[in-house]
């Protein structure tokens, strides 16, 4: 079972996924990463340290709110892959199409710093 948290932390959208990223949860995470991209001004950073597998279903999603977010003049972020997510990342070259950060803060940090001091709070 795939869980969403959403929070904005200025011009940011933080949306932490857990679990697996698989045929169930590719139309859940769609739509959650579009209604974060409709919400956030500038970035949307998805906070991937908690999920363990992702496939193509996962990666089509993902892609469909990166189309959404650039045509919004918005940046669609990864951050804390796993080493195995990471290498699914690397050998699909997903890692040459998302910007990618050790952690939402470094995301954050890069993306929406206005947003740093509530992410911190």
């Amino acid at each position: 079972m795939v869980t969403f948290e959403r929070a904005i932390y200025g011009g940011g959208a933080v949306l932490k996924v857990s679990g697996r990223l698989d045929t169930a949860a590719a139309e859940p995470l769609k739509e959650a990463l579009l209604t974060a991209v409709s919400t956030s001004a500038t970035a949307v950073i998805l906070d991937m340290s908690d999920v363990v597998d992702i496939n193509s279903a996962g990666f089509r999603s993902m892609t469909i709110a990166f189309r959404a977010a650039e045509s919004a003049n918005k940046t669609l972020a990864v951050a804390g892959l796993r080493p195995r997510v990471l290498e699914i990342f690397t050998i699909s070259r997903f890692n040459l199409l998302f910007p990618a950060y050790g952690d939402a803060r470094d995301a954050l940090k890069a993306l929406a710093p206005e947003g740093l001091a509530a992410y911190d709070a």
